[in-house]
């Protein structure tokens, strides 16, 4: 039996098995993912269909990350969660680019100082203790956030406000209400409130920030403080638009918090 080679590769489909060469120069006018090489577009995701675990689940899958922008798709585990519905983890080759040097990023203008030049700086420039008072406030059950940046101890080798010697602070934990929230700050008459938010299901955070706000406006006393939140789905921007002072988003700590405060306190004081 005679064996006809063909010319072309035999996996020359969906799965083509050709070696392909990237442009390894990167451009931060054409920014891709990054997987093994350079400008190779290498993307892993992972997301649940409200359909039940089977080929026509992970078909379904492929076809999204298609029209997503992705090439060569690729379902590489699926699972039922429970009944009609299937959690998929995927691959696939981003199609698109980015360009870098355009992003702007609104960010917290201050420099981070330790502990000890954030003290010295307080001393000299606003020459009394500092009132901070924080809490993860809403239905919000987790004190990480808050505790990282109030407790002594603080996170990862960055101590919390309450080791500083010219802040004097209150931590309220969690489930705070803004009641209470505001009930505290007008008996300890607080120069600061710190927000945590970590539970974000159907932008709660947001009704929540907003609802501060509008209550501290109610009162009366919003122009008088300063107001910062900090949290997993934090943005400046984002802490900005609701009508915050600052915010403080992923691996913050408290000596850029602290050094934020004492700086803009100064700010406020000399009236700039």
């Amino acid at each position: 039996m005679q064996i006809i080679k063909s010319t072309k590769n035999m996996s020359s489909g969906l799965y083509s098995t050709d070696a392909k060469s990237f442009d390894q120069t990167l451009d931060l006018k054409k920014v891709k993912p990054y997987g093994d090489t350079m400008n190779d577009g290498k993307v892993q995701l992972s997301f649940t269909l409200p359909v039940p675990c089977g080929d026509e689940a992970v078909e379904a899958a492929k076809e999204l990350m298609r029209k997503m922008g992705f090439d060569n798709p690729q379902v590489v585990f699926s699972k039922e969660l429970t009944d009609g519905y299937t959690f998929l983890n995927c691959y696939g080759t981003c199609t698109h680019t980015v360009d870098y040097s355009a992003i702007h990023v609104p960010k917290v203008e201050s420099t981070t100082w330790d502990m000890q030049e954030t003290d010295a700086f307080i001393k000299k420039e606003i020459g009394r203790p500092i009132v901070v008072i924080g809490a993860s406030t809403g239905t919000d059950a987790h004190t990480v956030g808050i505790d990282a940046i109030m407790n002594r101890k603080g996170y990862a080798g960055h101590y919390g406000l309450e080791r500083y010697e010219m802040f004097e602070t209150l931590n309220m934990g969690s489930q705070v209400s803004n009641e209470d929230f505001i009930k505290k700050d007008i008996e300890l008459k607080a120069d600061v409130l710190l927000v945590s938010q970590t539970v974000t299901q159907k932008d709660v955070h947001v009704k929540n920030m907003v609802e501060l706000i509008e209550m501290l406006e109610a009162e009366g006393i919003r122009g008088k403080l300063l107001l910062i939140c900090g949290g997993p789905r934090i943005s400046h921007e984002l802490a900005k638009e609701l009508g915050y002072d600052a915010g403080f988003g992923m691996n913050s700590y408290a000596d850029t918090v602290a050094s934020f405060i004492a700086q803009e306190m100064k700010r406020r004081m000399s009236g700039e």
